[in-house]
């Protein structure tokens, strides 16, 4: 039986409980908007590249993220990103706004445990210009159910599952 994912966005919230010394009841709850934590994570490194936390993805499940790269000394408005070694991710697009470049990419979540994905966009104007980004998730198997995606991230397929006793092969005696 294959798999399905859904591809809509998680309403995420965080609790707050109200201190004791206000009036009224004891019990009331206040729900935030949204978490930091609830959204793909672009952090700078020392070295100038970008580390990208996509929280965690299902295995055998494809994957659109969007994140934004922030403005780095060593890109101009012109960006692309160089043949990536990996074909289980891919730049679907590059886009140049005021507070950086918007990412979109598509991956394949093909093993479980973390994964770390590098890719190294490059300005187009320069040659010398590039910045690396190394794209982190943490993937499940098939039997710990499905995650909560964070914003940013959103499953656009499956493959299906594999059961070795429906399968109709026998052997050969």
């Amino acid at each position: 039986m294959a798999s399905t994912c859904k591809g809509t966005k998680p309403k995420v919230g965080g609790v707050r409980f109200r201190p004791e010394s206000h009036e009224g009841p004891a019990n009331h709850v206040h729900f935030e908007e949204k978490l930091h934590d609830s959204v793909v994570m672009v952090t700078q490194e020392e070295d100038g590249s970008f580390l990208v936390k996509v929280g965690f993805l299902k295995i055998s499940h494809k994957y659109e993220i969007m994140f934004l790269l922030p403005t780095s000394q060593n890109l101009g408005q012109g960006s692309c990103c160089t043949p990536l070694p990996s074909h289980y991710l891919k730049v679907v697009e590059i886009t140049p706004v005021p507070e950086g470049h918007r990412m979109k990419c598509e991956y394949t979540a093909h093993k479980e445990g973390v994964i770390r994905e590098e890719m190294l966009i490059a300005s187009e104007l320069e040659d010398s210009a590039s910045v690396k980004v190394t794209l982190q998730a943490r993937v499940l198997d098939r039997l710990h159910g499905t995650p909560m995606l964070l914003e940013g991230v959103k499953c656009i397929g499956s493959e299906p599952e594999y059961d070795s006793e429906q399968s109709d092969w026998q052997g050969f005696d």
